[in-house]
């Protein structure tokens, strides 16, 4: 595989949306929201921009996060990363959650990250966190009462506490379209620059940006807004926006903004999920352009061979709604043992890793154990495909909305077997089928083939994107491999 420009191949690729990003000398991170799933606010490390490894992740403990207490697509939303005098600051919202913006800092990006200080008093999500020449911390957030969006406010906070020293005020109501949020104050030179979302995070969504010489206002905005959409257009990475600028060590500029790859019939649908480009930014009359292929982006590895003799420690393993450690323990007989959690909010949580390609294989192996498990594809906990493992069969279960089917079956031996999943070329203009099959005793038997638009986006719905891996329904069950494997570019 080759390189792609970068407005067609993401830098990091998979359900992770709402980039932030900062630089510290020659290094730079992405922090991206993570909504129910924990641990939460995925961090990400690159010398380059281009290539990026994850390093960790801001919320590890229950102390920053109620886990399990929140509903699909709640939770975390999009946080602001920044760096000042040797320290890390991550803000961000606990949608559905404690009230207030939740502030947490490091000393190291790779943790520990404390435990959040609340900004009360400030309703709404998408906070950005910013100084002054004189120190004054801002945090500058997208106003909701009532989920009805009253555009761009803005309060200085003591940081430390959390409290805030002043009465919010009005920066910004947008350019006009629908839902200005995700603000984000940069500065440059004697400008700052105060970059939001509008039009809804789908295909709508474009960048705008207004600029003052305070960044207490007024702002205005720029003539030419948005100066970043592919609304309307043919491109094949769709609904982009929500856009965070950082300027790199030699004095030139950059963006990193989430996107969806699209396929499909109409409309067309994605299905990793919302996706982290970059593009190039160049300055003309002191306002932000976009340079969509400034950089061609290598391509990526993303396979996965994993028997869990390190155990859980790589930063990609995931669990909606329970810490990962509530769901899966190393076993001394080999593998992790799972077991049935379900959180409060209702989602049966289990072991996962995000897909990151749009075609792709994969094989987990799991010994039942006298009890059974799904190796699943997820979009949420009412739209996946299941390969379920127990009393003596295999069975194809898909689960969209109200309805669950079993679409076919076949005995199996006791021991371990092999669950196959697999996103393969479409068959009925969806974007993928999925393939759901079982080896055991050395034959592969197909179960069933799914049209895979029942899980993504533009069927699903919310702000999240596929996840694959093994959940526990009865006892307790070894998942003893978890292989991935892209197929193609």
């Amino acid at each position: 595989m080759s390189s792609l420009p970068s407005s067609r191949r993401p830098i990091i690729a998979g359900y992770y949306p709402d980039p932030s990003i900062c630089r510290v000398g020659e290094d730079f991170y992405v922090a991206n929201s993570s909504f129910e799933f924990f641990p939460g606010v995925p961090l990400w490390h690159s010398r380059d921009l281009l290539t990026w490894e994850q390093v960790g992740h801001v919320i590890t403990r229950t102390s920053q996060f109620e886990a399990g207490a929140y509903r699909p697509s709640m939770g975390v939303y999009a946080p602001t990363l920044r760096h000042r005098d040797g320290v890390f600051y991550l803000i961000t919202t606990a949608v559905e959650g404690p009230e207030g913006h939740l502030l947490m800092t490091a000393s190291d990006p790779a943790g520990p990250w404390s435990d959040p200080v609340y900004v009360r008093g400030l309703p709404g999500f998408d906070p950005d966190i910013a100084w002054t020449d004189d120190g004054t911390c801002l945090v500058t957030y997208c106003h909701i009462v009532d989920w009805v969006p009253q555009g761009i406010h803005q309060a200085a906070i003591d940081p430390s506490t959390g409290e805030v020293l002043e009465e919010p005020r009005l920066l910004w109501k947008g350019s006009g379209m629908q839902w200005p949020e995700g603000p984000h104050l940069i500065r440059r030179g004697d400008w700052w620059y105060l970059v939001i979302a509008e039009g809804g995070t789908e295909r709508g969504h474009c960048v705008t940006v207004a600029r003052s010489r305070d960044p207490r206002g007024p702002f205005e905005g720029a003539p030419h807004n948005p100066i970043f959409t592919h609304r309307s257009t043919s491109h094949p990475v769709e609904n982009v926006g929500h856009c965070d600028l950082v300027e790199r060590p030699d004095g030139s500029w950059a963006a990193v903004y989430l996107g969806v790859r699209t396929v499909g019939w109409v409309p067309r649908q994605h299905a990793n999920g919302r996706e982290t480009f970059l593009a190039g930014i160049e300055w003309v009359d002191d306002w932000p352009v976009f340079v969509e292929d400034a950089f061609q982006v290598p391509a990526p590895d993303h396979a996965i061979d994993d028997d869990f003799s390190a155990g859980l420690a790589h930063p990609r393993w995931t669990s909606p709604g329970l810490p990962v450690e509530s769901v899966a323990t190393p076993d001394a007989a080999g593998g992790v043992r799972l077991r049935p959690a379900q959180a409060p909010a209702g989602t049966m949580s289990g072991l996962f890793a995000r897909t990151r390609d749009l075609l792709w294989s994969a094989r987990l192996e799991i010994d039942p154990d006298g009890g059974a498990a799904d190796a699943v594809l997820r979009w949420d906990e009412r739209h996946w495909y299941a390969v379920r493992l127990g009393d003596g069969q295999a069975r194809a279960v898909v689960r969209i909305g109200d309805i669950e089917h079993e679409a076919g079956s076949v005995a199996i031996p006791d021991g371990p077997v092999a669950a196959l999943l697999s996103a393969e070329p479409a068959a009925h203009r969806g974007p993928d089928d999925i393939v759901l099959a079982v080896e055991a005793a050395g034959t592969v038997t197909q179960l069933a083939r799914i049209d895979g638009r029942y899980v993504s986006g533009e069927v699903s719905g919310g702000f999240v994107g596929r996840v694959l891996g093994a959940v526990a329904l009865a006892g307790a069950p070894r998942l003893l491999r978890f292989a991935y494997t892209p197929v193609g570019d």
